[in-house]
């Protein structure tokens, strides 16, 4: 036999077993995949090969034909998944903990920060009107009375002492009692974390930010002792009104040192930890008594004082004292210390900030605006307002920001806008002035109609022709507009950015009607070139600033002009019509007796808003009355209560000051006449006024006397 020849084998053919019909090409099943085992027995007869192939009942396949699995099985199952998942439970957050720790400083290069600088804010005589950042002291555990700290543990971290920076104790019971409540109702955190927040953190509520608070607590108590953590605590803690640490905190509050506090004073300030703007005794003493009565009670279940000293310090409750601090000065130390970066830069040394606030004046702005509000608010429906006082030269001296400092820290007199109203007349009247108009210029006041836009007086009554003084100082819209439109709205929002306004104006007719939003520095700023013969000014409050401990001056303001932006002559005409105003006008309330002045009253859509911007020769101030959501008032108008403080301010503020007339009043202004330019209207020049009627012999009645057209 040759290599590789075999033996050859019959051919055996593929068939579908004798007894299937031709045409029949199913499959048996034991001859699909996985079918059972390999067929072994001779084929069926055809009718065998039709029946359903029988099969034994798998176990447990629920058919009710076999034995179920035991219930061990199910169970070791459950503990295998549960084990599978509690592993990579523990994965994911060893992995959170190790992220979370790459995105904080190397744990070796931390260090308990210094405390914060001491930023004290003096009037130009020198006293202290306020005072931010750290107080500069600090209380010691050993100098305290037992109960002051234990007030803080017993409210705050019961196991401060059997913990190692968290607490899992008291992180279930805060989730069971915010379970229960269905709400944020207690919190897991413990002294030690709540430290580490104060201390390295920002106060956003992430999960990041409580994780790494949890790595930075860990690391303090490996750092520190808990007397250490526990002092360090105390005198970072803010407890509101600008006190940081117990000892701030008994001084801004009881006017004492913290060791001297009695047990009630101490749970009073361990209770504003919770929520010091809310509950602070100056703004909310009941909930801030309510507050403390639980912390007596948690001291006394702790064991640190008995029920009976509990018992006694409820009925005998802490009260805080009212302290300079919580008055309007607050308002002008907030502007400062938002300023006070662009001029310095970062703070990290105790400063002394003095400033061009004068505290006679403080006081005189703070008193004339609360109690005109105190006696006259409810009736005419208006709840808040703002006053602010600077030189001619812009040196702010008197700046109140609302009604009360401790309800309210919002500063109405810097950043709040609202509409003028009338009190933006002046701006349109310069534009007119400025483009070869004067005081004596005759415009028609009668009713005008824009694009459907009906702007009417405020009486609803129409004087026909007047002149321009006679317009301005009975505050006409239909006037206002008509120049407005004359010259356009684009050149009186020029203007008014030219002399100070720094929002947004919307150069549209109404514009004429002070419909755009400002601020009351900004009309301050803006009216404070009429007062000083036109030139330019900013507002500015920060004189100096120096280091405490070795007087260096880190910041000296450098007097400087900014140049002429509105030429004498134009000055004088329109002091001499806003005098008018004050004499005879809209504003009679705000005349001065004798002193010249001069202003402006506005009176903004539906009553929201009333102004008065008004001056001296030595002073400028503004005064706003309004409400915080901008609901209408009783139909205040700015002649009216706004009028009334800023009479009563200045009057309070040129007590002692020499007489002095406006800008432009010796110079003659009538003598320059501007180039003349053809009125679009067909009125004669003068025409006697309907209701403005001033009487002879007042302050530079020649001017008036001409300017109405009397011999």
């Amino acid at each position: 036999m040759a290599l590789g020849r075999r033996k050859p084998r019959a051919r055996r053919e593929p068939g579908f077993g004798e007894a299937r019909p031709a045409g029949d090409l199913r499959i048996a099943p034991e001859d699909r995949i996985g079918g059972g085992e390999p067929r072994r027995n001779p084929p069926r007869a055809p009718s065998e090969s039709r029946a359903a192939p029988s099969r034994k009942p798998r176990r447990g396949s629920g058919d009710g034909g076999g034995p179920h699995r035991p219930k061990r099985n199910r169970l070791g199952r459950l503990v295998y998944w549960g084990l599978v998942l509690a592993l990579w439970g523990i994965i994911g957050a060893i992995g959170l903990t190790i992220w979370i720790g790459a995105h904080l400083p190397a744990i070796q290069s931390l260090e308990v920060p210094k405390r914060p600088p001491s930023i004290q804010i003096t009037g130009t005589d020198g006293r202290v009107l306020a005072t931010r950042g750290d107080s500069g002291v600090s209380a010691t555990l050993k100098d305290l009375p037992p109960y002051v700290p234990q007030a803080f543990i017993a409210i705050e971290d019961r196991r401060f002492y059997e913990h190692y920076g968290l607490d899992p104790v008291g992180i279930a019971r805060a989730l069971a009692a915010n379970v229960l409540r269905r709400g944020v109702a207690q919190g897991g955190s413990t002294i030690t974390q709540q430290l580490a927040k104060n201390l390295f953190l920002t106060q956003e509520r992430t999960l990041t930010r409580k994780m790494q608070e949890a790595v930075l607590a860990l690391w303090l108590e490996r750092k520190f002792s808990k007397t250490e953590i526990l002092e360090l605590y105390l005198n970072r803690v803010y407890f509101g009104a600008g006190a940081y640490g117990v000892e701030a905190a008994a001084q801004r509050y009881f006017a004492k040192h913290a060791r001297q506090l009695s047990v009630a004073e101490a749970a009073m300030l361990a209770g504003l930890v919770k929520s010091p703007s809310r509950l602070a005794p100056t703004r909310n003493p009941g909930g801030a008594e309510r507050r403390a009565q639980v912390v007596l009670g948690a001291m006394a279940d702790e064991g640190f004082i008995s029920g009976a000293k509990a018992k006694a310090a409820i009925a005998d409750p802490a009260h805080a004292l009212k302290h300079a601090s919580t008055g309007s000065s607050n308002y002008v130390a907030d502007w400062i210390m938002d300023v006070l970066d662009d001029l310095i830069g970062r703070v990290e040394d105790d400063i002394i900030v003095e400033t061009s606030i004068d505290p006679a004046l403080q006081s005189a702005a703070e008193a004339s605006l609360v109690d005109e509000l105190a006696a006259k608010g409810a009736k005419f429906g208006v709840e808040q307002g703002a006053l602010v006082a600077m030189t001619p030269d812009g040196a702010v001296r008197a700046l109140v920001g609302g009604r009360n400092y401790a309800e309210s820290q919002f500063n109405r007199a810097v950043s709040a806008k609202r509409q003028p109203g009338s009190a933006f007349k002046p701006f349109v009247y310069l534009t007119a002035l400025e483009r070869g108009l004067t005081p004596d210029t005759v415009r028609e006041d009668k009713p005008i109609v824009l694009k459907g836009w009906k702007p009417e007086n405020y009486t609803r009554e129409y004087f026909g022709p007047v002149t321009l003084t006679q317009a301005l100082a009975m505050s006409l819209n239909t006037v206002s507009v008509r120049l407005t439109l004359e010259f356009g709205p684009t050149a009186v929002t020029r203007t008014a950015h030219r002399l100070g306004i720094a929002s947004k104006l919307e150069a549209n007719p109404s514009i004429a009607l002070g419909t755009s939003e400002v601020s009351l520095m900004e009309m301050v700023t803006a009216f404070a070139p009429f007062a000083n013969s036109g030139m330019a000014i900013v507002p500015h409050v920060v004189e100096s600033v120096r280091l405490r401990d070795d007087r260096k001056i880190l910041y000296r303001r450098v007097p400087q002009s900014l140049g002429q932006i509105v030429e004498p002559r134009y000055i004088g005409m329109m002091n001499a019509m806003m005098q008018e105003t004050l004499l005879s006008g809209t504003a009679r309330k705000a005349d001065l007796a004798g002193r010249p002045a001069a202003g402006k009253t506005g009176t903004s859509q539906d009553f929201r808003d009333g102004w008065f911007v008004g001056y001296t020769a030595q002073l400028v101030a503004g005064v706003w009355l309004g409400n915080d959501d901008s609901s209408p008032t009783k139909k205040m108008t700015g002649g009216g209560l706004p009028a009334d403080i800023w009479a009563r301010f200045m009057k309070a503020a040129h007590r002692n000051v020499a007489v002095a007339s406006l800008p432009g009043f010796s110079g003659g202004f009538f003598n320059a006449s501007p180039p003349a330019i053809p009125s679009p209207m067909s009125a004669p020049e003068r025409a006697p006024s309907p209701s403005v009627r001033p009487e002879s012999g007042t302050m530079d009645g020649w001017l008036l006397d001409r300017l109405f057209g009397r011999r």
